[in-house]
């Protein structure tokens, strides 16, 4: 979204001299300057919503999940052999796990709590996940299986909340993941960011003797605050966690 900008018209009288007017000292006429700018254009919510659709309908953010996921498995086809208890991180949401239709019902917007009615609207993005009905962005599923192939652990690290572990794990292994450890967020737990609950779980996860060749999400707070030799980030049009 641009930053919406106004512009003010600054009016300096320069005068100069002092007392009266006379024919030896004419009047100066007051000098005008206009430093104004024109106003951003704020762009309209229902071009913004259609502007999305087309990327996520149109193949590129499949295109774009695709690229970085593959940079991902690059780089793990070369460390795997190399690393001690060589581990991989996922988040889950719009990285390993697609709640597309849910945000595509609700005009592309984050309605978290309610239940969710996917042919009318609105759905409730917790209701959704509950309902265990989220498919795999395949090339996440490709890299966590080659992961597992090459004996590289696998760890989600995803701030749902307790009471959805059940249904993410049985949406996890029904889209044919396979792990080490679900990480989700901790019972009554307050943080300001999802950093601040991420990258201490990862450093649990190397306290253990792993090596974190890679961490990859849709959010930099999957990815901020150490603990992981590479970091890939996926596209995310729609929201934003801190």
């Amino acid at each position: 979204m641009r930053t919406l900008v106004t512009g003010w018209v600054l009016v300096t009288l320069a005068l100069h001299g002092s007392g009266c007017a006379s024919a030896n000292r004419p009047t100066r006429v007051p000098a005008i300057q206009d430093v104004s700018a024109a106003p951003a254009a704020v762009p309209n919510l229902f071009d913004v919503q259609r502007q999305v659709e087309h990327y996520i309908d149109s193949g590129q953010y499949d295109a774009d999940v695709t690229r970085v996921a593959g940079e991902a498995q690059a780089y793990l086809e070369q460390r795997a052999g190399a690393a001690t208890k060589p581990a991989i991180v996922l988040d889950i949401d719009e990285t390993s796990l697609s709640n597309w239709p849910a945000y595509r019902i609700n005009g592309w917007g984050r309605v978290v709590n309610g239940g969710c009615d996917l042919r009318e609207g609105p759905c409730g993005l917790r209701a959704w996940q509950a309902s265990g009905r989220s498919t795999a962005l395949q090339p996440t599923l490709q890299l966590a299986r080659r992961a597992k192939a090459l004996g590289v652990a696998v760890f989600f690290i995803s701030a749902r909340p307790p009471e959805l572990r059940k249904a993410t794990e049985r949406n996890l292994r029904e889209q044919g993941y396979e792990w080490d450890q679900v990480i989700i967020f901790p019972e009554r737990a307050r943080f300001a960011s999802a950093v601040d609950f991420k990258a201490p779980e990862r450093r649990k996860i190397t306290e253990r003797g792993y090596t974190i060749l890679l961490t990859m999400g849709d959010q930099e707070s999957d990815l901020a605050g150490g603990y992981a030799e590479r970091t890939f980030k996926l596209p995310n049009p729609v929201y934003f966690i801190p």
